[in-house]
């Protein structure tokens, strides 16, 4: 497994990507983020029920807004996926967190060959930018991901990037907290090559819905200890080749 810190790079060096964005009541923080998307990359901000006028500001500044109704984090991720037409999808919170201008350098080390699904692993810039509960439960997670498939990952951060058809023939079926983490297992049992890098970790802008209490934590640790026990699943006809 490959562990790099990521820098931005320029978009023109990287193929094209749609980057979803996940959107719960983040008015606030979509003009900074929509703001960091590469030139020529399209913003699918998914809206997941927002009652802050999160979409009619995601319009107006130029993203694809998609509705799904059903609440849940994997809801809105797998509604962004089916939504993208480009070669590379990539996702990211749309909490003002995490960068979207890193993410031609994801992309490039992939159509380069380096790895198949490269996850951004979370450096906090300052001390309240990751809270102790949320770090905790991340951390049993990835040991128990370990245990299950032999991957030695310290995060299960939401930033990543997979070839699209990739990560279609991988059929993720969860809806809710544990998209991120069955993303990440089915990959390694259909053999494709999960790496991290380095991204810084800001703040975010306005509560976190899911991690950001005790509560939220524990019903996100809940929802992935439920896909680590399920059996492996034959995906369709993907491996490492498939995925090049």
């Amino acid at each position: 497994m490959a562990v790099t810190h990521s820098s931005p790079a320029d978009p023109a060096e990287s193929p094209r990507a749609d980057i979803v964005l996940p959107c719960l009541d983040e008015a606030e923080a979509l003009p900074r983020v929509l703001a960091r998307v590469p030139d020529g990359w399209r913003a699918i901000v998914v809206d997941n029920g927002s009652t802050d006028g999160s979409a009619d500001i995601a319009r107006s500044l130029g993203a694809t807004v998609v509705h799904e109704p059903r609440r849940g984090f994997g809801s809105a991720c797998h509604a962004g996926l089916l939504a993208s037409d480009a070669e590379y999808v990539c996702f990211c919170d749309c909490d003002g967190s995490l960068d979207p201008a890193l993410l031609p350098g994801f992309v490039r080390r992939i159509a380069e060959g380096e790895s198949d699904l490269l996850l951004g692993r979370r450096r906090p810039t300052t001390r309240g930018a990751w809270p102790l509960h949320a770090r905790l439960g991340n951390i049993a997670l990835s040991g128990m991901l370990r245990r299950r498939t032999g991957l030695r990952l310290t995060d299960l951060g939401p930033m990543r990037a997979v070839r699209r058809e990739a990560l279609l023939a991988l059929d993720l079926t969860d809806r809710r907290s544990g998209y991120p983490l069955q993303m990440v297992v089915r990959a390694s049992d259909a053999g494709l090559r999960v790496a991290e890098t380095d991204v810084p970790y800001h703040p975010r802008t306005g509560r976190s819905k899911v991690t950001g209490t005790w509560r939220g934590t524990w019903h996100a640790v809940r929802d992935m200890r439920a896909v680590l026990r399920r059996p492996p699943t034959a995906p369709r006809g993907v491996g490492a080749e498939a995925a090049r």
